[in-house]
């Protein structure tokens, strides 16, 4: 697959089929993560295809999104109900939420930095590889609020500085793969001060087709 392609196209994807994902996918897929940038290898991957301790973690991960809309005030009923963006966003995460436990598989990152710096790229080029693969996924940080009980169930050692810095739902998708709607990077992006005049503007995503960018 072009490079180009897995860049544009690889979207959360939260809606999923519950076929098992072959191990030599599985295998590419983290052999392409432990390529990634990083310093120290202080990383630790696990891959979750269990269907019994999948479902020791569903119901965790359940708690932790509705606890998302807890802590900032917010009624998740309402938001379902959206016509907008963000509820179609909230529809999309609940139903990852609703069918955790029908997830293949699982890829969670710990690292014994605090701010996830080693395990972060390589949980992307995970996904970006999962891409080439037909699979598709989605990063949480969800599951961050029940970590102490995510690693209790995974046997994680305690004292060791360990980290739980991303859960990463992967499975065949029901949907379709697309270029994400975004907003244009020069309205997004400056150079060299935070106002500074970018110097071009793309007003249509560079792939697939004829680059548009247009002098500023």
């Amino acid at each position: 697959m072009d490079i180009y392609e897995a860049l544009y196209t690889t979207r959360a994807m939260r809606r999923m089929k519950p076929d098992p994902i072959p191990h030599d996918a599985q295998a590419r897929i983290l052999d392409a993560a432990i390529r990634a940038p990083n310093v120290g290898e202080q990383w630790r991957f696990i891959l979750v295809d269990d269907p019994q301790l999948i479902s020791q973690l569903a119901p965790l991960y359940v708690r932790a999104w509705e606890g998302i809309f807890d802590q900032m005030a917010v009624s998740l009923a309402d938001l379902l109900k959206a016509p907008n963006e963000i509820g179609r966003i909230t529809r999309s995460g609940d139903h990852l939420a609703r069918h955790f436990g029908e997830v293949p598989l699982l890829l969670l990152a710990f690292d014994r930095t605090r701010d996830g710096s080693g395990a972060y790229l390589a949980v992307w080029s995970a996904m970006l590889a999962a891409r080439a693969e037909g699979i598709g996924s989605t990063l949480t940080g969800a599951m961050q609020a029940v970590a102490g009980e995510v690693m209790e169930i995974l046997g994680v050692p305690k004292d060791e500085g360990w980290n739980l810095h991303g859960v990463v739902p992967m499975g065949y998708p029901t949907g379709r793969w697309g270029v994400a709607p975004r907003t244009p990077v020069h309205e997004v992006a400056a150079r060299n001060s935070w106002d500074g005049a970018l110097g071009f503007t793309v007003p249509q995503p560079l792939w697939p087709g004829a680059p548009s960018v247009h002098r500023a």
